[in-house]
């Protein structure tokens, strides 16, 4: 498959499964046959999303103006430096099947507090709302948004750059994402992939 060729590149595979019932699909990265990291992504609908438990009305602020979100979940990595790449590549796939297969335009995700500078300063998600505790973790979390307008736009500018003097510079995860050429591979893919489903 033409995602896992992209991923065993950099040296990692992927593995890619349909939604469930609850309109969420998981990601994971492997190294040698190893799980280094998982991602899940739900797609809102008239389940809604997760954090509409705690974010609901912020999240229907959002829905009022027309954005289709999804969310993050269950986004399980070691978040230290060897594990940029894993990251970068399965949060950027997560990020593809969303944006390019259900149209969405907006992405949330629930975080530690502990957690939110790496999101802002790796990713550009942004805090909206107040801290709140989350009863299914029991913990407190803030709800981080971010335009996948924001993201296409960083991709084209730093995508596939890691191993470049402007990558180097750059601070953010986005230099680790793939290229704007590898990202098109990839979207071709999946739709072919998706209307293949559709019509079997």
């Amino acid at each position: 498959m033409l995602v896992k060729r992209m991923y065993a590149r950099r040296g990692y595979t992927g593995s890619r499964h349909v939604l469930d019932e609850h309109n969420r699909v998981t990601l994971t990265a492997t190294d040698k046959g190893e799980v280094v990291g998982t991602v899940t992504i739900g797609i809102d609908s008239e389940l809604g999303l997760m954090a509409d438990e705690l974010f609901k009305d912020i999240l229907d602020e959002h829905r009022a103006r027309g954005a289709r979100l999804c969310e993050c979940t269950k986004l399980a990595f070691d978040l230290s430096e060897r594990s940029r790449v894993p990251l970068a590549n399965v949060f950027h796939l997560a990020l593809i099947y969303a944006r390019d297969l259900y149209d969405c335009t907006d992405v949330v995700i629930e975080i530690n507090p502990r957690h939110r500078r790496f999101y802002e300063r790796m990713l550009g998600f942004r805090q909206q709302g107040e801290l709140k505790i989350n009863p299914r973790v029991n913990a407190p979390a803030y709800l981080m948004h971010l335009s996948l307008d924001y993201v296409s736009e960083q991709v084209e500018r730093l995508g596939g750059t890691f191993d470049t003097p402007a990558g180097s510079a750059e601070r953010s995860l986005y230099p680790y994402f793939f290229s704007p050429r590898e990202e098109r591979g990839i979207i071709n893919r999946l739709l072919r992939m998706d209307e293949h489903h559709i019509s079997s």
